[in-house]
């Protein structure tokens, strides 16, 4: 029981991710002529071209010959999610299709659009899964080049759906309005994906450092290490201590150094996918 009720939030932010995804697209993207790109985006193509309706349906005939290449590429864990992310959206672009047509300024389709539709994708790959189709080849491509973010995979190979678009409805203006949603929704993906797992380091640089240290530890709860460092005009010896704490612990930090130590330097940096103890863990499939 415990190992199947570990998979409810992946599958529960796959589920809910699909949706959003599909209320941006079908809302806002769709009716406009533009798309997210993808298998979703090449659907919507080959349906304008053939004067059919469905795209959820032609979205998922297209995304069986994907399944079937990459399926000795994968895990089962993430052919399985995939699998499911698949489904979902296939199942939610079909039935949001019903909602009503909304009618915007193309700019504002666009940004809307893309953000949504972005913040969709993100949150189905925060969940270690995809919607199927182009992001299993994305997936792959981020096996193969690791130090890429997600979502600048997403864009390149997204821009060509974009040129597409263009090409077919003989509009490129509206292929640059698709891909400014593609860039929107690459940019959200990162964000969603990478940001909201920020964390802060902090280089503090006191007088009184054991004592602050030891303060971290057991305040805080966090680990600290020593930098050797050496002032520039007195050339003696300090030490830097080095520490990482979650976002909503950095205020707590500077009020806990301060209070021993009112003139400490302290400066503080972004920092996402910390990994050790008390942060995340390093996973092969991460992304």
């Amino acid at each position: 029981m415990k190992k199947v009720l570990r998979y409810v939030p992946s599958v529960t932010k796959t589920i809910i991710g699909c949706a959003i995804f599909a209320i941006g697209f079908n809302l806002f993207l769709q009716p406009g002529g533009l798309n997210a790109g993808g298998i979703s985006g090449l659907a919507m193509i080959l349906a304008h071209l053939l004067h059919l309706e469905h795209v959820g349906v032609i979205t998922a005939l297209m995304n069986i010959p994907l399944f079937l290449l990459a399926g000795t590429k994968i895990g089962k864990k993430f052919f399985c999610g995939s699998l499911l992310g698949m489904v979902c959206l296939s199942v939610f672009l079909e039935v949001i299709d019903f909602a009503p047509t909304l009618s915007f300024d193309p700019f504002l389709t666009t940004i809307y659009g893309g953000v949504i539709c972005g913040a969709g994708l993100g949150l189905v790959f925060s969940s270690g899964y995809s919607t199927g189709g182009s992001d299993i080849i994305v997936r792959l491509l981020k096996k193969k080049w690791p130090n890429v973010p997600i979502g600048t995979i997403n864009i390149v190979f997204d821009l060509t759906v974009a040129l597409l678009t263009g090409i077919v409805y003989w509009d490129f203006a509206r292929a640059l309005y698709t891909g400014i949603a593609t860039f929107i929704s690459g940019q959200i993906i990162d964000a969603v994906v990478y940001r909201f797992d920020y964390s802060r380091v902090a280089l503090i640089i006191s007088k009184k450092s054991d004592e602050v240290a030891l303060a971290i530890g057991k305040e805080l709860n966090r680990g600290a290490t020593f930098l050797h460092g050496e002032g520039v005009y007195s050339h003696s010896e300090l030490k830097v201590i080095l520490t990482a704490v979650k976002r909503q612990q950095l205020a707590e930090l500077k009020e806990l150094v301060v209070s021993i130590d009112p003139d400490a330097f302290i400066i503080v940096q972004e920092a996402h996918q910390v990994l050790g103890d008390g942060f995340s863990r390093y996973s092969k499939d991460s992304l």
